[in-house]
């Protein structure tokens, strides 16, 4: 206990204190050093955040290295700050070359814009989605298929980028997919990761469409390896079947003008202009987990709709 006592009165006690203060301020290069110091931590976040907080850091280390040389003629305290200014000049150029390797063709720097930024995915992460679809956007010329109905296996998950896309089965229309939007969610929920299986829908391009795809397998891969990113797509991929059903709930109606909402099955919703003559009624058929997007059906009441 004596030593360390000792030691902590030396490291106190060992220098006097300030008893007379300098009068003349340091030179206007040290202040400058002090204004660097105080706007660069004023920086943000991200890569351009990064770039801001370490330049200017950089700046005020070099001045008051250069303030350690002219002025204070003390070795001990250039070779500190010149330290530091190295050490922010390297990461200044580790960072430009991070956001260099991040720049993306234009569709896929749209898409970030569109989806993924305003959820907060930062560049990093998003490059991580991008090089799992090999940065590739694939075309769909007009009427051309992208599934047809008991023949395509479901091997992928694909993201609408352009054009509009008619879902059919049995050669009646269901809805359209947009932009930003995906093509197979629904099928893509309704597998588990070592199920196989094929489409119960046709889906054809109307227009020229141009949309991105994740291979299965790599893309598991990849929710592995980042939990974040499988969090990530199981909310965009709700939201979109969410939507889907939506669209599916326009079309059915109960008769006498009011239609079916699946949000509130026990009610029925007035439908504002009188709706046009429905085919006779079909067997009833029950939402299944296997995949949401069903052909409408005209039903007699709500009970019968969900019934099995």
């Amino acid at each position: 206990m004596g030593e360390n006592a000792s030691f902590w009165e030396s490291l106190i006690y060992a220098h006097p204190t300030c008893t007379t203060w300098k009068q003349e301020a340091e030179g206007s290069i040290y202040h400058l050093a002090s204004i660097f110091f105080v706007v660069g931590f004023m920086g943000g976040s991200g890569f351009f955040g990064l770039l801001y907080v370490f330049s200017l850091l950089g700046l005020g280390f070099l001045c008051s290295s250069v303030w350690a040389w002219l002025d204070v003629c003390a070795a001990d305290i250039f070779s500190w700050n010149f330290v530091l200014f190295a050490i922010c000049f390297v990461q200044f150029v580790y960072v430009t070359y991070q956001v260099r390797s991040v720049a993306f063709d234009r569709e896929f720097q749209e898409l970030y814009s569109a989806l993924f930024q305003p959820l907060g995915i930062s560049l990093t992460v998003y490059r991580k989605i991008v090089l799992c679809c090999d940065a590739e956007v694939i075309t769909l010329e007009k009427e051309h298929c992208y599934a047809m109905q008991g023949k395509t296996p479901i091997d992928k998950l694909s993201l609408l980028v352009s054009g509009r896309i008619r879902v059919t089965v049995d050669g009646e229309f269901l809805h359209y997919i947009f932009p930003l939007q995906f093509l197979d969610s629904p099928e893509w929920d309704s597998l588990r990761p070592t199920e196989e299986g094929i489409f119960q829908v046709t889906l054809t391009a109307e227009t020229d469409c141009r949309y991105v795809a994740w291979r299965r397998k790599k893309l598991y891969l990849l929710f592995a390896k980042h939990r974040f990113i499988s969090r990530l797509f199981s909310i965009l991929i709700g939201s979109d079947i969410a939507e889907k059903l939506y669209a599916l709930n326009d079309r059915v109606h109960v008769g006498q003008g009011f239609r079916y909402d699946i949000r509130l099955p026990n009610f029925y919703h007035v439908a504002l202009p009188e709706s046009p003559a429905v085919p006779p009624p079909q067997p009833p058929r029950r939402l299944q987990r296997a995949s949401p997007r069903r052909k409408p059906a005209a039903v007699t009441n709500c009970g019968s709709f969900l019934a099995p």
